[in-house]
C-alpha cells in the first residue's frame, strides 16, 4: 500500500507516517519544512517520496494531486492545519484566512480529487484530521473551531453518500483532544487538560481507520466530552469553552 500524508513534518502527521511505514506502507510525505521531511525519510525503511509544498491554496492542492495521481496511492491523510487563539474582533484576519485555506480548502480540494479516483476503482482510504473542537462552539478560537466543524460535517456527509452507494471507499475523520505536538506553540495556547501523546493518537487513528470507524476519538476523556456535547445546549457549551479558552 502507499499513503499520502500532508502536514507530515511533525506531530500526528509524522507519527502516522512512522506507524504506516512500520506496517509496510510506502509513503508520500508533504509539508513546508523539507529538512524535517528528509530526516523522517532517513528514519524509515519503506520507500518515501518527499514533497516540499505549501498547500494553502487550491492551485497548490491541484498541483500536488497532478504530481502524485499516477503513483498508486491507497491512503490519503489530510492532516495539515493550524490554530489561532484570541477574540474574533482582535485576531489577524490574514492569519485567519490562511487558516481557512489550510484547514478547510486544502482538505476539501484534496478529498474531492482523490475521492474521484478512489470511487472509480472502488477502493481506498481517506482520513481527514479534525479535532474535538469540531463538536462545540469555540469562543476565543472561533475560526479554528469553525474550520474543524467543517471538516467533521464534510466527512460525515460524504461517508453517507458512499454508504448509500455501497462503495468500498473509506472516509473517516480523526477528532483528538489536546495532543503533545507543535500545535500549542503555533496557536499560542497552553492546554488546561493533560494531552495525549502524538504517537498514541497516530497508532489509534490508523487502527480505527482500517476498522473503518467514521468518527475516531482517541482517549476516554474526549469520548466523555463528546457525549456531553450531545446532551448540553450549544449556549452552555459556548460558555464552558469560553472559560476554558480564557485560561489559555
Amino acid at each position: 500500500m502507499k499513503a499520502l500524508i500532508t502536514g507530515a513534518s511533525s506531530g500526528i502527521g509524522r507519527d502516522m507516517a512512522i506507524m504506516l511505514s512500520g506496517m509496510g506502507c510506502d509513503l508520500i510525505v508533504v509539508a513546508r519544512r523539507e529538512d524535517r521531511l528528509l530526516a523522517l525519510k532517513d528514519s524509515l525503511k519503506t520507500d518515501v517520496l518527499v514533497i516540499c509544498a505549501d498547500i494553502s491554496t487550491p492551485e497548490a492542492c491541484a498541483a500536488l494531486y497532478e504530481q502524485v495521481k499516477d503513483k498508486g496511492i491507497d491512503i490519503v491523510v489530510n492532516n495539515a492545519g493550524f490554530g489561532l487563539i484570541g477574540r474574533f474582533s482582535e485576531t489577524d484576519p490574514d492569519r485567519e484566512l490562511c487558516m481557512i485555506d489550510t484547514n478547510i480548502k486544502a482538505v476539501h480540494v484534496l478529498t474531492k480529487l482523490f475521492l474521484r479516483d478512489f470511487a472509480a476503482r472502488d477502493s481506498g482510504y481517506i482520513l481527514n484530521v479534525a479535532s474535538s473542537a469540531a463538536f462545540t462552539p469555540g469562543p476565543l478560537m472561533a475560526t479554528y473551531y469553525a474550520t474543524k466543524a467543517y471538516v467533521l460535517r464534510l466527512t460525515e456527509a460524504v461517508h453517507e453518500e458512499l454508504r448509500v452507494k455501497k462503495s468500498r471507499v473509506y472516509m473517516g475523520v480523526l477528532c483528538p483532544g489536546p495532543v503533545h505536538t507543535e500545535f500549542g506553540r503555533v496557536a499560542n495556547v497552553t492546554f488546561g487538560v493533560r494531552g495525549l501523546q502524538s504517537a498514541y493518537v497516530a497508532r489509534y487513528a490508523v487502527k480505527k481507520m482500517f476498522q473503518k470507524k467514521v468518527v475516531i476519538i482517541p482517549g476516554t476523556l474526549m469520548k466523555l466530552s463528546r457525549f456531553l456535547t450531545k446532551v448540553l445546549p450549544d449556549r452552555w457549551l459556548a460558555r464552558v469553552v469560553y472559560k476554558i479558552q480564557k485560561r489559555k
